[in-house]
């Protein structure tokens, strides 16, 4: 019986993803690197310091890693900030209320810092559907780790064959299995070159969920 919905955050809540690119093309800009498009895909479901760790070693840069994550940070919430036409991907509202409305339990397991969370779940009022909020930047190691999934179901004090994710990348899909979590892979026109091989279920709109139909999932 499903008793915890996990959801990522970018890309299955919301697509802040031509923002981050935004923020990451004009950083990359500033320290003359050249990071192909293969590349900057693979990095879906990192955190922003693993991402610029991997760049480090890559490319050499001299600054601290802390001091990058930094700098992006200030583009991208900049960035945020300015940008009016930002939304709530389609259905996945209606889907956040029904589970809520039928008490099931919603957990946060996202690669995004504190502070973006805090900034997409302040301007989209999201705070009080969820009990918990697992950030990527209190963990070593990002996605396809299971880390965040595993600290997340541990949170929600539910067996994790009593959870299901709801992730839209490759990594998150991975960390989501090697979890021993019940995957749903969301394939949406934002998705670029990822794989949902592996997700157990695999829709291309939230109005394919429901807590009628996630209640009646088969583990």
């Amino acid at each position: 019986m499903i008793q915890t919905v996990i959801f990522d955050m970018d890309g299955v809540i919301v697509d802040t993803e031509p923002v981050h690119h935004y923020a990451y093309q004009q950083h990359f800009k500033q320290l003359n690197i050249d990071v192909t498009p293969e590349m900057y895909a693979s990095f879906t479901g990192n955190s922003t310091k693993n991402i610029f760790e991997k760049l480090k070693a890559q490319f050499g840069l001299g600054e601290e890693v802390a001091t990058l994550v930094e700098t992006k940070r200030q583009l991208f919430n900049d960035a945020f900030d300015r940008k009016e036409d930002l939304f709530l991907l389609d259905g996945v509202e209606a889907l956040i209320k029904d589970l809520y409305d039928n008490d099931i339990q919603l957990v946060l397991g996202s690669s995004s810092a504190k502070v973006t969370i805090d900034r997409v779940f302040n301007r989209f009022g999201l705070h009080r559907y969820f009990t918990h909020i697992v950030s990527g930047e209190d963990f070593p190691k990002s996605k396809p780790h299971p880390a965040i999934f595993e600290h997340a179901a541990f949170l929600a004090q539910t067996p994790v064959e009593n959870c299901i994710v709801i992730e839209d990348s490759t990594n998150g899909i991975l960390a989501a299995k090697a979890a021993g979590i019940y995957c749903i892979g969301y394939d949406s026109f934002h998705s670029k070159m990822q794989d949902y091989s592996k997700a157990d279920k695999v829709i291309t709109h939230f109005n394919e969920l429901s807590y009628a139909t996630i209640k009646n999932i088969k583990l």
